[in-house]
């Protein structure tokens, strides 16, 4: 829907789609976007309002893809759009974007918080939560796209730890044939500006001349969340704060610690779904199936493999 009048008034308010809501303060700045906390006036409900500032044709493209990806998905698991406009404000355009508030914020920060406290997550929590996880990404596999930045910072815990998928901004079709070098490079770029580095598939780090890329680039990114979930860091994170070479780094098989605690069953989900060949990697299916198995049975119990 577009909002016809948009106006950023003294009260400091603005109206979309006709609806007026209240300026409460600022959440969150990145490089090309900024979210506001925002009430509606008439529901006195939070909201979230992304404003992405349009340099040229192509970002206002990447912006109205990202709307069209949030309005393909009705999913519990993946981020609504509520509304969103274009305002074109003295010769720039911005997309604004207005999402649901999820007050506990990312899975990132919950982390951040028990990695402070000298605590750690329960294995059935971090089941639960894997468990959404998975599920919206089914859900966005099977109609033929692939997230390409899953990271814990891109996915939001509700009061009920239910975990939501957010930041659509960088999906694209999952399946990318690359024929030649020069279109091996073209994706490779691709993938060093919107595939966060240390959640980077291997396969994308130096893309080969003659390949398909596909939506298995997310199932690395996902080993590499519950890894996070276990070890309160992502597997690759030392690496690039050290300046190493994330790129050769991840072509070896994932290190677990030894004084890991969990069982040895979510352990070996992990080596099975952080495998560096992507055409030895497991599906989405696989890996619902693994977790919904480890959630049936009790902890320290095999898992099956394929």
């Amino acid at each position: 829907m577009m909002g016809q009048t948009v106006c950023l008034c003294s009260r400091g308010s603005i109206t979309i789609d006709n609806k007026k809501y209240y300026f409460i303060q600022k959440l969150d700045e990145g490089g090309f976007s900024y979210v506001d906390l925002v009430e509606g006036v008439k529901d006195g409900r939070f909201y979230a309002l992304k404003r992405i500032l349009c340099h040229d044709r192509e970002g206002r493209q990447e912006a109205q893809t990202e709307v069209e990806m949030h309005q393909m998905f009705n999913h519990p698991n993946i981020l609504s759009l509520v509304a969103h406009t274009f305002v074109d404000r003295g010769g720039k355009s911005e997309a604004w974007l207005l999402l649901p508030y999820i007050s506990k914020g990312s899975l990132w920060s919950v982390l951040e918080k028990l990695r402070d406290k000298g605590s750690s997550m329960p294995e059935k929590l971090i089941l639960q939560i894997f468990h959404g996880i998975c599920s919206g990404l089914k859900s966005i596999h099977e109609k033929g796209y692939a997230h390409r930045d899953l990271k814990p910072t891109n996915v939001l815990l509700d009061e009920d730890d239910r975990p939501v998928l957010m930041d659509l901004g960088s999906m694209n079709r999952a399946r990318i044939e690359v024929r030649g070098t020069r279109e091996a490079m073209t994706v490779q770029d691709w993938a060093a500006q919107r595939c966060t580095i240390s959640y980077r598939a291997p396969e994308l780090f130096s893309v080969e001349s003659h390949c398909i890329i596909d939506e298995r680039t997310d199932i690395w990114s996902l080993g590499c969340v519950l890894y996070c979930m276990m070890m309160l860091e992502g597997p690759y994170d030392l690496v690039f704060q050290k300046g190493d070479s994330v790129a050769l780094a991840v072509q070896n098989p994932v290190a677990i610690p030894q004084s890991c605690s969990y069982s040895e069953g979510l352990q070996m989900l992990l080596s099975s779904i952080m495998v560096s060949n992507p055409r030895e990697r497991p599906n989405i299916n696989w890996v619902l199936d693994q977790v919904q198995d480890l959630q049936s049975r009790s902890p320290n119990t095999h898992i099956n493999m394929v």
